[in-house]
């Protein structure tokens, strides 16, 4: 059984600063490819970040150079350090890994808002 935790999120003023943990179990870490995704009120889900077994990265242009994503395999974790946050990135984030079918999170809510 997959098992995806998120933490982290929390209410955040305009370019404040959060990071977002993901401790996964029931996979092998090392070589699974983590992502995290978001879903904004009244919109659908959509891809944040991603990151492979090889450290291979990827973004979505609207968090590109203001998120970064990294993993410590040691911890079977994920993070999502998020900076210069605006309104906009208001939403619940989850993390993502695909083992035989799609897992999910629970997902944690990060308000930006002053």
């Amino acid at each position: 059984q997959v098992q995806l935790v998120e933490s982290g999120g929390g209410l955040v003023q305009p370019g404040g600063s959060a990071r977002l943990s993901c401790v996964a179990s029931g996979i092998n870490f090392n070589g699974a490819e983590m992502a995290w995704y978001r879903q904004g009120p009244g919109k659908q889900r959509e891809f944040v970040a991603s990151i492979r077994g090889n450290n291979e990265i990827k973004y979505d242009a609207s968090v590109n150079r203001r998120f970064t994503i990294s993993r410590d395999n040691a911890k079977n974790t994920v993070y999502l350090q998020m900076n210069s946050l605006k309104p906009e990135d208001t939403a619940v984030y989850y993390c993502y890994n695909y083992f035989g079918r799609p897992w999910w999170g629970q997902g944690t809510q990060v308000t930006v808002s002053s």
